[in-house]
């Protein structure tokens, strides 16, 4: 049973939720606004978050943003309607596992909880869902790519490894482990975009007992937990400055120092940190130690977008059809011709991470051995049939797709703060209002 909070205006829809939950074991609660919303996940934990997008007094990235915070775990789903999946599935960058469209499917909704829970227990036992689910692709960019890993991984060099979300970072940081002198030694993964700026130090490097409330006992850091093998730092570029001069000292020493202790601790560790954004961006507007970017950056490999990869797509399909198959005891030969043409047509903006889900959905509600386009999410269908065509010759609206991409993608790198979204684009805070509300970015 797991105790979940439902986050929805809809009173009606939050009550059906809220009797099928029960009815299949759990124990839901349900507030109806952003501001009960941070009420109660600061006095209670729970094991799941659904959240609704649209809310009364705000969305539901507001949510999310707080939880991230705190330092909480709760991993969190969100449910929105289908003009909003672009947004949604950009949120999954700022900490939502994963999201369902209204009206929801039960089926889809039982298997994400499911899945969500199952990947809270997974990151307690510091195993990799994109590791064990992992398959080499076979275009000309993926043999530059495992090129890449196989030339460096024997070395004790420091990796930045970059890419869009979902593209795999941590199946590419343990396979630099794994084919290292140090794997049989210790592979820890840390996410630092769930880090709060109080509990990174203590996370990284330890406390000692007492030295600031709530430490009721020494706790050992991940640098002296990962000693002798792997050290690796998902969305390094959330550190706070302070945690960063730390980090260039542990480096550069090769000790750390618990919090509130005198003590120095030796540490043998192979730091390797991934990033969604470009760092160098960071460094120019200040946000990121240009001396640490240097001393994290003796190799960078870059991973490639799934809509980059060509052939290797319908090699990835192939292989979660037979997962899911597994998991979900289904018997999935085949795709329709036009279920295959939408799946190679869509962009994935989700990358690995969003086409297992979808493959895994589709599975899910084919009872027959051939899986129909009816079986694929109807926004991602919506996405497709709407999308502005960039071959023709309008400019215009070509140079329209690019400016509100790069909005968007600006937007979820300062985490929405229109301030700062305004000064890295080059613009007033007007100018970003008014081609928000042109774009229908929210």
């Amino acid at each position: 049973m797991a105790k979940i909070l439902i986050i929805e205006d809809d009173s009606t829809f939050s009550q059906v939720l809220e009797g099928f939950l029960t009815k299949h074991g759990h124990e839901p609660h349900v507030v109806n606004d952003v501001k009960k919303a941070f009420k109660i996940t600061d006095q209670q934990n729970f094991d799941l978050l659904l959240i609704d997008y649209r809310l009364p007094d705000g969305t539901g990235l507001d949510v999310l943003s707080h939880i991230l915070e705190k330092g909480s775990a709760q991993p969190a789903i969100i449910m929105t309607s289908f003009n909003d999946v672009r947004t949604a599935v950009k949120s999954i960058q700022l900490g939502a596992f994963d999201y369902i469209t209204k009206p929801v499917n039960p089926d889809e909704l039982l298997m994400l909880i499911k899945n969500a829970l199952g990947k809270k227990e997974t990151a307690k036992s510091s195993k990799s869902v994109e590791h064990t689910d992992a398959i080499k692709g076979k275009s000309t960019i993926a043999d530059k790519l495992y090129e890449h890993i196989n030339l460096v991984a024997p070395t004790d060099m420091s990796v930045i490894i970059q890419g869009e979300s979902g593209t795999g970072k941590e199946y590419a940081a343990r396979a630099l482990h794994t084919q290292s002198k140090r794997a049989n030694k210790p592979f820890v993964a840390i996410d630092c975009g769930a880090l709060s700026k109080d509990l990174a130090a203590s996370e990284l490097f330890g406390h000692a007992k007492g030295s600031f409330t709530g430490a009721l006992t020494d706790k050992k850091g991940q640098f002296e937990a990962a000693d002798g093998g792997t050290l690796f730092l998902d969305e390094v570029g959330n550190l706070s400055y302070e945690v960063q001069v730390k980090m260039l000292r542990a480096l550069q020493e090769r000790t750390i120092q618990p919090l509130g202790s005198t003590k120095s601790i030796k540490v043998d560790v192979r730091i390797i940190t991934a990033t969604n954004d470009d760092l160098k961006m960071s460094v120019a507007n200040g946000s990121f130690r240009e001396d640490l970017y240097h001393r994290l950056n003796e190799f960078k490999i870059q991973l490639p977008a799934l809509r980059n990869r060509g052939k290797d797509i319908e090699l990835f399909i192939n292989h979660f059809i037979k997962l899911s198959n597994q998991e979900l005891n289904r018997d999935v030969k085949n795709i329709s011709a036009e279920a295959k043409t939408l799946l190679l047509q869509y962009d994935w903006p989700g990358n690995l991470r969003e086409l297992k889900n979808v493959v895994k959905r589709m599975v899910l509600l084919t009872p027959t051995d051939t899986a129909e386009v009816e079986a694929l999410p109807e926004d991602m269908i919506i996405s497709i049939n709407q999308a502005p065509k960039s071959s023709g010759t309008d400019l215009k609206a070509i140079n329209e797709v690019n400016e509100k991409a790069m909005i968007m993608e600006t937007l979820i790198k300062v985490k929405y703060n229109k301030s700062k979204a305004a000064k890295l684009l080059n613009i007033d805070r007007k100018t970003l209002y008014s081609k928000m509300e042109r774009y229908d970015i929210e």
